[in-house]
């Protein structure tokens, strides 16, 4: 029996534990593998996957903010290790200290705040200190004199992790990621002789896993992306690909109605779309406000009765209409699949970011939470 939802996702559980099992096959048994659930998971649902992978053995999920971490802890989730990748903001300190996160901060400031914060609060705070290494984005780009200076300062929160994040992992037609990563080696080894070693040091992401980049791998590594079933496009001369993930989320909707137009009928906002001749047509129960892109619109593609099909005229915000000339066989209350299989027919978020001019983690991400996930 199909769920009775107007639009919904199907998540695996399986998938989710394969992909996750591949990103552990290929890192080997000395690097542990943290799972990126930010974003509510990439769409797929923070809670879920994060309880099907730490009954897999996950022992890191890796968060954005603090109210994203503290969601986790309020589910039950009270043993894993939280690691919040956007840091704090000072009024969440005290979230940070009461449920037990470790957050990454990114500059000398963030240092003292988080070592006042452990002083005030009596608990042994750790936390991950963010390097810029060339992306220009959080983290800091203090020298190690500076960073040590600062270490030897504040004594009460203790400094777990080293971290970094690439720009351009899976390009290979530049060499940004080996620049970023000499720099980073750089800072650690002025820290380790410093006499500051961290437990943990961690820059690769799933492009940098999938790509083979193993001298970026140290004993810490964040899979988000693979988990879900994908891993980008490479740029350039890259080696094999070496995960085999595949994606774990299908989306459907139902038709609302199927109706016959006549030659020349315009079709949605602004008459975008004229039938060239007599058309039968349906009309989908999602839009834009569920996570279809509006610049699909008279671009994209779905699979019905299994066939790729057209959208037709402008995407609306709870509509959208398709092309069904090709079958007689489907009539309202039938599922229609946005992204996933029908037989040979296939769609996954990179096909359709490409269509609409953006990357398969937008994709992902914009799926609304009206569209209601089924877990299977």
């Amino acid at each position: 029996m199909t769920p009775p939802f107007r639009s919904y996702v199907l998540v695996s559980r399986k998938q989710i534990v394969r992909n996750y099992r591949s990103v552990c096959a290929v890192v080997g048994q000395g690097t542990e593998v943290a799972a990126v659930v930010k974003a509510d998971a990439y769409g797929h649902g923070a809670l879920e996957v994060a309880r099907v992978l730490l009954d897999e053995g996950v022992r890191w999920l890796a968060v954005s903010s603090v109210d994203e971490g503290v969601s986790l802890r309020t589910a039950g989730m009270r043993e894993a290790r939280i690691l919040v990748m956007g840091g704090f903001l000072p009024y969440e300190g005290e979230a940070v200290a009461e449920f037990d996160l470790t957050p990454a901060v990114h500059s000398l400031d963030q240092i003292r705040l988080m070592d006042r914060l452990a002083r005030d609060t009596g608990k042994p705070l750790r936390y991950h200190l963010k390097i810029d290494s060339g992306m220009g984005r959080l983290g800091t780009r203090a020298p190690a004199s500076e960073i040590l200076g600062t270490l030897a300062e504040t004594r009460h929160a203790r400094l777990e992790g080293l971290m970094t994040h690439f720009a351009s992992a899976a390009d290979y037609t530049t060499d940004q990621t080996d620049v970023q990563l000499a720099y980073f080696h750089r800072i650690a080894g002025d820290l380790r002789a410093g006499g500051v070693t961290a437990a943990y040091l961690h820059t690769s992401s799933t492009n940098a896993i999938g790509y083979g980049r193993r001298e970026a791998w140290h004993n810490l590594v964040r899979a988000g992306h693979a988990l879900y079933g994908y891993v980008s496009p490479a740029r350039g001369p890259a080696p094999a690909q070496l995960l085999d993930v595949k994606p774990a989320l299908t989306w459907k909707a139902r038709l609302l109605a199927v109706k016959d137009i006549p030659e020349g009928a315009l079709v949605g906002y602004g008459g975008t779309f004229r039938a060239p001749r007599p058309m039968r047509i349906g009309i989908l129960g999602a839009g834009y406000a569920d996570g279809i892109f509006h610049r699909l619109s008279n671009r994209g593609k779905v699979i019905a009765a299994g066939k790729l099909t057209s959208i037709l005229g402008t995407i609306s915000m709870d509509l959208t209409t398709i092309d069904l000339n090709h079958t007689p066989a489907l009539a309202p209350g039938d599922e229609v699949t946005l992204l996933g299989r029908e037989g040979e027919a296939s769609l996954d978020a990179q096909q359709i970011a490409r269509v609409a001019g953006t990357i398969s983690y937008n994709i992902l991400c914009s799926i609304s939470a009206r569209v209601r996930r089924v877990y299977v």
